[in-house]
């Protein structure tokens, strides 16, 4: 009967935002361990609850469910935070020895000290537990991948679309590996390629585009004696040593996984230009947005985007709809803004008030909006995803609000979770079919659940910790030339 150790960290790490992300926001999102833990998320399309249903098929399996913590994007992950993880599953592997590791992680954890962290974690993982009990991992599509995780890991795998609709198939495949292992297999050889370069992901999606056509290749050639291809388009916002695009491959041969992945890192590099974006400014954005055919049209400031470490904070988009003052039934999602939330609460619904909307957190962005609005709506900030991404999953917002200023409501709340699932709307008592402009602070991921129910989606270039001009942030650890 096998015995596995199961753990899980995933957390994109934004270089560039200005606050820390401490271990408070990864509790208030998931921070458990145990079988009840494992049992929160069966039936749901995250990796968890690809393990859940791994294990049903297998009841001669066992499982320990270590510490297993996940948060928003955000900025650098508190060296507390990240110790308090680390010290609790560490204490767990050394306490008692497994047959074998899987280990959920992003692979584009930065920490206040560590911009690598996630290679550091599987290091000293690896440390404990010896060579020769196997550990394979899945992966965010987003990585910034040492190549060295590849001689630690016995496998792994990543998310295979963008936006991430897959987390439980990335799993399983670890998993599968990891049972190849433990049914006596030899052990597999893995190769990760990389090529100097930081790319933006706008055109990664996986339906269309040049990282389409890698994935496809990647397919292709997956069969004896490929046991994985994975590719990553890395995270754009993360200084790291090995920031950007690579290729991993697992095989039963180590020539095998080496050629591939040079050859899928150099299909990447190939398309290096088609890579790149030009977006309007938010007023022309706007401009564009309201000329689209009727129906629901979105309005996208990728630059403040929590799932890229934005702040859900930065002003420029909100202005600029005030400034509009706008015809057509709008939503502006959302402000991460307890202090207006806590206000509107106070007041009631129906009270009206004055609030200094965005820049809580900093100025750097723009200075706030001053503004007259109504207390529409309070929740509880509690739903559950509707999916595809992460469908069936809770989803905490702390109490929220709705403030509504003419035809725009402002959606606020406490806990900064995206705005991306339909869930999202309903709590707050959103109509989309009744309303015409939808601005949101996202990006590819707001496509998952909404590319069919927009007659269109226009992004804007705005200013914010996730902006467009990756040579205006001051990095320190990237590779010299992958920015050019």
């Amino acid at each position: 009967m096998p015995h596995i150790a199961v753990a899980r960290l995933w957390f994109e790490g934004n270089s560039f935002t200005p606050v820390p992300t401490p271990r408070s926001a990864f509790e208030s999102r998931e921070w458990g361990s145990g079988a009840e833990h494992l049992a929160r998320y069966a039936g749901t399309a995250t990796e968890l609850g690809a393990v859940h249903a791994f294990l049903t098929d297998r009841p001669d399996w066992r499982a320990t469910v270590l510490t297993c913590t996940g948060a928003q994007p955000g900025g650098p992950m508190t060296d507390d935070a990240m110790r308090a993880w680390r010290s609790e599953v560490e204490a767990a592997l050394k306490a008692q020895r497994f047959d074998g590791v899987y280990l959920s992680l992003h692979g584009a954890c930065v920490t206040e000290s560590d911009p690598e962290a996630d290679a550091t974690t599987i290091a000293r993982i690896r440390g404990i537990i010896g060579r020769d009990v196997p550990i394979t991992a899945s992966f965010d599509f987003h990585a910034n991948m040492a190549p060295e995780i590849a001689d630690w890991l016995d496998g792994a795998s990543a998310y295979r679309t963008y936006p991430h609709i897959d987390m439980d198939a990335a799993a399983r495949r670890a998993l599968i590996q990891l049972e190849r292992r433990l049914t006596g297999a030899p052990r597999a050889h893995g190769h990760i390629a990389k090529r100097p370069m930081v790319l933006h992901s706008f055109h990664m999606r996986h339906e269309a585009g040049p990282m389409a056509e890698v994935w496809a290749e990647a397919a292709a050639a997956e069969r004896a004696p490929i046991l994985d291809a994975s590719i990553f388009g890395g995270f754009a916002w993360g200084d790291s040593p090995h920031a950007g695009p690579s290729a991993m491959v697992f095989a039963e041969q180590a020539g095998a996984a080496r050629d591939l992945a040079e050859r899928l890192a150099d299909a990447i590099a190939a398309r290096r230009a088609r890579f790149a974006v030009t977006l309007p400014g938010p007023a022309a954005a706007l401009t564009q947005a309201l000329a689209a055919p009727p129906g629901l049209v979105a309005l996208l400031d990728p630059a403040d985007n929590p799932l890229s470490g934005g702040i859900a904070d930065t002003p420029q988009m909100l202005r600029t709809l005030v400034d509009a003052d706008l015809a057509v039934p709008s939503v502006f999602a959302f402000l991460h803004d307890p202090a207006s939330v806590a206000a509107a609460r106070e007041a009631g619904i129906g009270a009206t008030l004055t609030r200094h909307l965005g820049a809580t957190v900093t100025e750097a962005f723009g200075r706030p909006v001053i503004i007259d609005v109504e207390v529409e709506r309070l929740t509880d900030g509690r739903f559950t995803n509707e999916g595809p991404m992460e469908r069936g999953a809770p989803v905490d917002l702390g109490p929220t609000c709705v403030l509504r200023a003419g035809n725009l409501r402002i959606i606020c709340t406490t806990l900064k979770e995206s705005a991306v699932d339909p869930g999202f709307f309903t709590l707050h008592g959103i109509d989309l079919g009744a309303t015409r402009l939808l601005a949101n602070k996202g990006k590819n991921h707001f496509r998952a659940a909404f590319r069919d129910r927009c007659a269109a989606i226009v992004e804007c270039d705005a200013p914010g910790p996730a902006a467009l001009d990756l040579t205006a942030l001051p990095w320190r650890h990237v590779p010299r030339g992958s920015l050019g």
